[in-house]
C-alpha cells in the first residue's frame, strides 16, 4: 500500500513544500534538526492543518485541500511511536496493549493480541509495570499498542532518540520485523544515518523545509553526492546471503557471488541481510592487491567522482555485489587516476564492519 504526501505549509518564518510517494515498506523522514520532519508528521497526524495538502494512504485519503477532505486525527487510524513510551503508569503491559486494542473495535482480532505478543516478545512483560520496564521494553510495549489499534499507518518519531545504544541495538530488530511482516505503511522519523541503512525501504530527504532527494535506501545511500549528515556518515548498502559461520569466529556473506568477511552474526544461513559500509573505511587501488591482512576485496569500475569544497572526494565504485563508496583525498585520486570508467579495487576490513551496520534486510 503507498503513502502520498504532498504539504504546502508556512509556520512562523518556517516555510515547508513537500511531495513525495513511497511504496509499501518503512519509508523514512531524514534530515537534520530543523529541516522540516516533525512539521511534516504533525500534519500527516492531523495535528496540524495545512493550507495546501493531499495525504493518502493507498485509496484512503486523510485530506485533500482541493475537495475539502480532512480527517481529524482520532479518525485517521494511525499508531504513533513517540521518543518515549508514554505508557500508562497505574496500568500493566496487558493493560496498555488492550487499551491500544480497545481503539481497533470490531476491527480487533482475538488472535491479534497474541500474535503481536509473540512477535516483540512481551510475554513475560505482561503482568509488569512500565515503572519496572527498562527503555527498550516500553519502547516495545509502545510499538504494541500502536499495532493492537488496528492502524492504517504507523508514526514512529525518532523512537530510539531517547535510548542508549544498547537498547537501540534490543529495539532495531524489531522495526525490521515490522517492515517485513506487517503490511501497514510505516513513517519513521529519525536523524541517523545508520538507522536509515538498516531499517529504510525508502527515504525522504530533507532539509530547510525541501525535499533533497527520495527514492529506494540502496540508491539514495548508494549516491555519492548525498551527504546531508556529513562526508562521515556517507556508506552504501550491500544485500548479501549469510553463507557460512567460519570457526575462527567470522560469518561469509555471499553478495551477488562476492565473497564478503565480516565479525560473527547470528543470523541463520541463507537469510539475506543488510550490510553498511562507511566509505571512510574502504581503500582503492587500481591494481589487485596483494599480500594485505583485508580478506574484503571486491573488484569493480569507477562510476562518479564527487569532489568535496575541502581535500576529499567521494569515490562511487559499481562492483558485481553493488555499489560501494570511498572517501579519498584529491591527492589521491589524481595519482591513481581516479575517474569515470577506470578499474579498480575497493579493499574492507573485516572489523571495520560493525554490528549496528548488519541487520535484516
Amino acid at each position: 500500500m503507498s503513502l502520498f504526501v504532498s504539504v504546502k505549509q508556512e509556520v512562523e518564518a518556517f516555510s515547508l513544500d513537500v511531495s513525495f510517494e513511497t511504496p509499501e515498506g518503512l519509508t523514512v523522514l531524514f534530515g537534520a534538526s530543523g529541516s522540516g520532519k516533525t512539521t511534516l508528521v504533525n500534519a500527516v497526524a492531523g495535528l496540524s492543518r495545512p493550507d495546501t495538502a493531499r495525504i493518502a494512504i493507498g485509496d484512503w485519503v486523510l485530506q485533500d485541500s482541493k475537495t475539502g477532505v480532512w480527517l481529524p486525527p482520532h479518525k485517521r487510524r494511525l499508531g504513533y511511536v513517540f521518543q518515549e513510551g508514554r505508557l500508562f503508569p497505574h496500568m500493566t503491559v496487558r493493560q496498555n496493549l488492550l487499551y491500544g486494542q480497545w481503539f481497533a473495535g470490531k476491527r480487533a482480532q482475538g488472535k491479534e493480541f497474541d500474535r503481536v505478543v509473540g512477535m516483540l516478545g512481551l510475554g513475560p512483560l505482561l503482568k509488569r509495570r512500565p515503572a519496572l520496564l527498562s527503555g527498550g521494553e516500553k519502547q516495545r510495549v509502545a510499538i504494541g499498542r500502536a499495532l493492537l489499534a488496528a492502524p492504517r499507518l504507523i508514526l514512529a518519531d525518532e523512537p530510539l532518540a531517547a535510548l542508549d545504544d544498547a537498547r537501540k541495538a534490543e529495539i532495531i530488530p524489531y522495526f525490521e520485523r515490522l517492515r517485513d511482516e506487517v503490511k501497514i505503511p510505516i513513517l519513521y522519523v529519525t536523524h541517523s544515518i545508520a538507522e536509515v541503512a538498516r531499517l529504510a525501504t525508502s527515504v525522504v530527504a530533507l532539509k530547510g523545509g525541501r525535499m533533497v532527494r527520495v527514492g529506494p535506501a540502496g540508491e539514495v545511500l548508494g549516491d555519492p553526492g548525498f551527504t546531508p549528515a556529513g562526508v562521515r556518515a556517507v556508506g552504501a548498502v550491500l544485500d548479501a546471503r549469510v553463507a557460512r559461520h567460519h570457526d575462527d569466529g567470522l560469518s561469509e556473506l555471499d553478495a551477488a557471488g562476492t565473497p564478503l568477511f565480516l565479525p560473527g552474526i547470528s543470523e541463520e544461513l541463507g537469510k539475506v541481510i543488510r550490510v553498511r559500509i562507511a566509505a571512510h573505511d574502504v581503500i582503492l587501488s587500481r591494481e589487485e592487491p596483494k599480500g594485505l591482512s583485508a580478506l574484503n576485496i571486491l573488484k569493480g569500475t569507477i562510476d562518479a567522482v564527487r569532489a568535496g569544497d575541502g581535500p576529499g572526494a567521494i569515490v562511487s565504485v559499481k562492483t558485481p555485489a553493488g555499489p560501494v563508496l570511498a572517501r579519498v583525498t584529491r591527492r589521491s585520486a589524481d595519482a591513481l587516476g581516479l575517474v569515470e570508467g577506470a578499474r579498480c579495487y575497493a579493499i574492507v576490513k573485516t572489523v571495520s564492519i560493525a554490528p549496528q551496520d548488519v541487520g535484516g534486510r
